[in-house]
């Protein structure tokens, strides 16, 4: 992998992961943009102890461009033999006119400067690809990408928890429909994991030392229901008490802390792991339906807590649909109380899933 750090017009950041030695990236971005300007506060919700990002300059992003207008599509140069606007050149936030893994500060942040940052990940220069599309050496590339800005964004003195996210389908919310994803370098512990830290500590407590997580795996390999994919190094299933209509998560099998501690084998060995999961989404409702909808979430250990080895890294993938044409939405019980129904038993979830399997 080499990697190619440049600037914006407007000063953000711009990093290019290719595969090959020997490109070379020269491309200047000639746009006249104004430095960014963000207005991004975190709040602290005294009743519930979580926190708020307030970011109102994001009302003005980028919402649904058509495909030709797209931000995340490589740059395209002028087109002598062509007329009108197909001839002028077009300048997307990347300035080359190819690449292999783009990751680059968003102009529209919701955490910024002591609020933390937030970047963009673009998985492939194909604006009509998906990340199942991508071969096992790509994915691998977006993987070591990965790796890479954790570790980069773990040195900011402002930066607590690093999360690498991709969210897919407009029903998801997602207003660029280009394959991508986000990385949200968080200045506080998030609420969702720090009630994974008290579950942890609390199993340490009553099992006198045994690690949760290392159980929950256990366990579920023990019961098999739900197993999705026991590979080498990886294992795939839907948990007992999935939120989800579909939702599974992806462990490795030796216990590391973050994306930093994974070991080469489990490294080679999740593209393969990870594509077949992200087909088997999309062939979950049979032929003819529309991609799948999803959230996938990368849950890393915070930097600074006590005993972070303990912590698992683990994937969380799902869909918020839950059959054809119809939605799992967060009604009252969920929004107002925080209390999922699923209506899809997990153990008929993991058989699906099963099913489904690449032949």
């Amino acid at each position: 992998m080499k990697k190619t750090s440049t600037r914006l017009a407007d000063g953000r950041e711009l990093i290019y992961y290719d595969s090959r030695d020997d490109v070379v990236r020269e491309d200047r971005d000639p746009r006249p943009l104004e430095p960014v300007a963000t207005s991004s506060e975190i709040r602290a919700d005294r009743l519930l102890g979580d926190r708020v990002a307030i970011a109102s300059h994001r009302q003005t992003r980028t919402y649904h461009p058509p495909a030709d207008a797209c931000p995340l599509c490589p740059s395209r140069p002028a087109d002598p033999g062509a007329s009108g606007a197909a001839a002028a050149p077009r300048h997307s936030e990347i300035p080359a006119t190819d690449y292999d893994v783009v990751v680059f500060e968003n102009r529209f942040p919701s955490l910024a400067g002591d609020a933390g940052r937030c970047e963009v990940v673009c998985f492939t220069a194909d604006h009509d690809a998906s990340f199942a599309d991508l071969t096992e050496d790509q994915a691998a590339l977006v993987l070591a990408a990965w790796r890479d800005r954790t570790a980069e964004l773990a040195q900011l003195p402002a930066v607590e928890q690093v999360f690498c996210f991709e969210n897919r389908g407009a029903e998801i919310g997602v207003t660029l429909g280009h394959p991508h994803g986000q990385i949200y370098a968080y200045p506080f512990v998030t609420p969702r994991t720090a009630r994974m830290l008290e579950s942890l500590a609390a199993h340490r407590r009553r099992t006198g030392g045994r690690n949760l997580f290392d159980d929950v795996v256990a366990d579920e390999l023990a019961d098999g229901r739900r197993v999705v994919i026991d590979a080498e190094h990886w294992v795939a299933f839907v948990p007992y008490a999935a939120h989800w209509p579909y939702e599974v998560h992806l462990y490795p099998r030796r216990r590391v802390p973050d994306l930093l501690a994974l070991g080469e084998a489990a490294r080679a060995e999740f593209p393969r792991v990870y594509l077949e999961l992200l087909r088997r989404f999309d062939r979950l409702f049979g032929p003819g339906e529309p991609p799948t909808p999803y959230v996938s979430a990368w849950h890393q250990a915070p930097l600074s807590v006590p005993d972070r080895a303990d912590f698992a890294l683990h994937l969380e993938l799902f869909t918020i649909r839950r059959t054809s044409g119809k939605l799992k939405f967060l009604a009252g019980s969920e929004s107002g109380m925080n209390v999922f129904i699923n209506d899809v038993p997990p153990e008929a979830a993991a058989q699906r899933l099963r099913e489904v399997a690449s032949t």
